[in-house]
This record gives structure tokens, sequence and C-alpha cells, in this order.
């Protein structure tokens, strides 16, 4: 339904239940083109619009049943009256089962005085819930009288319970997940007001974070359209961050992180499906810094056998192979990054940072380094001789590789250096190994112990390293 209101040009969305009293009735009005009379007609048919339409990117519908299926899934009867925008005059249709039992197979054209009713219930409900859209004018308002589910299939003391935690829990959940890119956009900005909240957007890649880190993205053609995978890993922070707190950065308030591991399909900028692997291969605690993100565009639909409520895609079989080798690749880098968790954790460098270490994300996990900006660095790097300082830079290397390569011991394979991620020059290798021969250290020594350290193998050493060595 929402989809619908979206694809309509909708900016503000209200979303409203009463639960004191029963029949529960939900009504969902939004402010987009609405219908007019001819429009709203053919939009209550089963189907109203072929799936073999060419539409636009931005279209989220499919099928032409949505509305209808996501309303008859919860109710037994609903109306939806409609409005060109910019005119007064409403419009309304009604589906009712007890119409159809009687094997009468026709829809309810409602009259200006049940219009006026609707209209008069809507503005009741809208008022008596906060955060109230500032001069709102809905053109579409769906009304569903009765919430089956709860009403019929739940014990009375259960039913508003059961209802309240599906909206203050399930519905703001989803609902700012799976619609975070339309709430984030610069300009026509979506709002969804759900009874007293007013809903705020939750995006399950926040990338402006410096350690949650990208895996290299794939790109594959596919029908008329491209698929791009692209995974990312959660920095092993975020487990003791999402414990701490009900909502952090990386949850909603709701979910867990392992609820939320797995992978994200956006269909024209709306998350289709979400958590879970999709059968690709199972959960498990190890993968829950794990998350995909998979962009398809709406005119592949069919090849991925996305089903009516767009809530489940089938990878093809040309697709898999594409699917399980980047998903393996990602979740070695999650494995890493999980297990890294135990070792402790040093604050975020910043430009006033006194912290002795810092964490850097690289292509081989999180590595802890010492900070060269740290103050007694500083003050003794500023003192010493340009060969001394080479000798300070060697010795911090040093340091540094045996820290990740101590970190690294749960892993099959040896970390071997962090090569020249710390800006250790052949220039400063020379000087650290004139200055070792100078105060007596044998060239045997130092190429056993001290230069793989460094992260250099014998066999990459250039010739003026070996010269240097032999002489």
């Amino acid at each position: 339904m929402i989809d619908n209101s979206i694809s309509a040009d909708a900016q503000r969305i209200e979303i409203l239940i009463k639960t004191d009293r029963e029949p529960f009735t939900l009504f969902l009005a939004d402010d987009g083109n609405g219908m007019d009379e001819e429009t709203l007609k053919a939009c209550m048919h089963f189907p109203s619009n072929s799936p073999d339409e060419i539409r636009q990117k931005s279209d989220l519908g499919r099928f032409g049943l949505g509305m209808k299926t996501a309303s008859f899934s919860q109710t037994r009867k609903f109306t939806v009256i409609s409005r060109l925008k910019g005119t007064e005059k409403f419009s309304g249709r009604t589906w009712d089962l007890n119409e159809l039992k009687d094997n009468k197979w026709r829809i309810v054209v409602n009259s200006e005085k049940e219009i006026e009713n609707i209209l008069y219930d809507y503005k009741i409900q809208s008022n008596e819930h906060y955060n109230a859209f500032e001069d709102y004018i809905p053109n579409v308002i769906v009304v569903w009288y009765g919430l089956y589910k709860f009403e019929e299939y739940l014990e009375e003391d259960n039913r508003r319970k059961a209802l309240n935690r599906e909206i203050t829990e399930v519905a703001t959940d989803h609902l700012s997940l799976v619609f975070h890119r339309f709430m984030e956009r610069k300009s026509k900005k979506l709002q969804i007001r759900v009874n007293n909240a007013l809903l705020k957007p939750f995006n399950p890649f926040p990338i402006d974070e410096n350690d949650f880190r990208a895996v290299e993205f794939k790109q594959k053609k596919f029908g008329s359209d491209a698929i791009k995978l692209e995974g990312f890993v959660l920095p092993s922070r975020s487990i003791e961050e999402t414990k701490e707190s009900n909502q952090s950065l990386w949850t909603t308030k709701h979910r867990s992180l392992q609820d939320m591991e797995g992978i994200y399909i956006y269909r024209a900028n709306r998350i289709i499906l979400f958590g879970g692997w999709n059968g690709l291969i199972k959960k498990a605690p190890r993968l829950q810094l794990a998350r995909l993100r998979v962009e398809i565009g709406n005119s592949v639909d069919h090849l991925l056998h996305l089903n009516v409520a767009k809530s489940q895609v089938i990878v093809p079989h040309e697709l898999k192979d594409a699917f399980e080798n980047y998903i393996n690749d990602l979740t070695q880098e999650a494995i890493k990054e999980f297990y890294n968790r135990t070792t402790k954790t040093y604050p975020k460098q910043t430009e006033k940072s006194a912290s002795p270490f810092i964490r850097r994300p690289s292509n081989k996990g999180i590595l802890l380094e010492i900070n060269d900006e740290f103050p007694i660095y500083q003050i003794l790097n500023d003192e010493l001789t340009i060969s001394g300082k080479a000798q300070l830079k060697a010795f911090v290397k040093i340091i540094n590789t045996q820290i990740n390569q101590i970190r690294q011991t749960h892993e099959d394979r040896v970390f071997l250096s962090l090569e020249n991620e710390n800006n250790f020059s052949g220039e400063d290798l020379l000087e650290t190994i004139k200055n070792l021969k100078a105060h007596g250290i044998k060239s045997s020594i130092i190429k056993k112990d001290i230069l793989p350290t460094l992260g250099y193998q014998i066999n990459s050493y250039p010739d003026h390293i070996l010269k240097a060595l032999d002489d």
C-alpha cells in the first residue's frame, strides 16, 4: 500500500489505528496525486495492470494486486476514497467479502453520505494522535474495517496487546528500514506517521562510519538490467554497542545483529528482502557482521521470480555461482572481524587523540597500530636526527607487525606483514641496516630476525639492500 503511495508521489503518509475498541479500524492516508473516479474504478479491479507493462524505473508496483491482496490478508471489508490532487470531490469504492459470499461478485460504490462519514471518522482519528502533519491534505484514504487476525484468532485479553506490539515494534521497525532511502532523500523526503510516531529512517549501511568496511563490489549484466553486489563488514565494536543499547547505529530498536545479518535486496530504492541469506548459506553468530547490498531494477522481476507481495526472491541458476562466490569472500572477512572482537579496542583517532594506539581499516581487516600523532611520539620524533627517525620508524613497524601477528593467531593463514602501509621507505630500510651493522649486529641476524618483522622476505630485497647486507 505504501508502494502505491510512493508511486503516486506522496510525501506524507499516515497510518492510524485505534485499539481501544473493536472492531479495530485502520486508516492509511497519503497526499499523493490521487485518482479520479474512473481511475479508482480501474484500480479496484483484479488485477489493475499487467506485469508485462513497461514501467518507469521508480514504479514500485508490478501486478496491480498489492493494495487488494494486502487488504484482504488483514480484513474482510475495505474502502478506498480518493480525489485528484487539487480537486474537492472524493469518490469511493468498497470490497466486502459478505457481498462475495452471496455469489455477488460486485463492488460497492460509496454514496456521498458514506464518504462524508469516512472523512469525519478519519479526521477524529488523526486529531486524537500526536505528531500530526501540519496543513495536511490527503487525497487517498484506505480504510480497513476490522482486523480479523487479531479479533478472531486471539483471546480477548491478548488482542489489544498483540496489535499494539505489531504497530509500535514490528510495523515501525519494518517501515523505517524498508523505505529508508525515500525518507533520506534530499528533496521531497517521505514522511510516515504511525499513530503518535513520526518514523525516522534506518539505514543498515552506515557508510559514514570509518570502520564500516566495504568489500570490492561486483556487477553483472542480467536481462535488460544489471545486478550489483556490494558487501560490507560491521566493526567488531558493534557487538558490544548493540548489547548496551536498545537501539544503536547498527540495528533497529527491536532487532539484533544476527536478525539483520545477510542479504538486503533493493528494488527501485525500496528494500524488498532483508535479513538471512535467502537459502544460499545458513545464518550463524560468526557471520552477524556481514551484510550484502544487492541493487536490482524493476525490469527483471520475472527473472527473479518476485512474488505478488514483493517479499520473496529466487536467485536464478545463472546467478547462483556469482552470489555464492561473493558471499564466501564477504563472510570470510566478517569472520575475521568477529574474532577480532576479543582484542582490546582503542578509541578512533581524532584531531586531539591522546591514545597511544589507533585502529585502522585495511584489506587485511582492522589493524591495531601505534598512533604517530601521540604527543610523546611526536616529541621524540622531532628531536631525532634523520638517521634516528629511520630507526624509530623501523621499530614502530616491527611493533605494529608483531601486534597484528598475535591478533591473527586464530586464523589458518599467517599474517606476514603490514608491507608499506606505514610509509616505511627503501631509504629508511637502508639506513636501518647501516645503523644496525654499525652497532655490531651481524648481517645473518638482520636477515633472519629483523627484516622479516619489517615485512621483507629475502627474495624481495632490492639489489642495493643485498649489497648493504653483504658489505
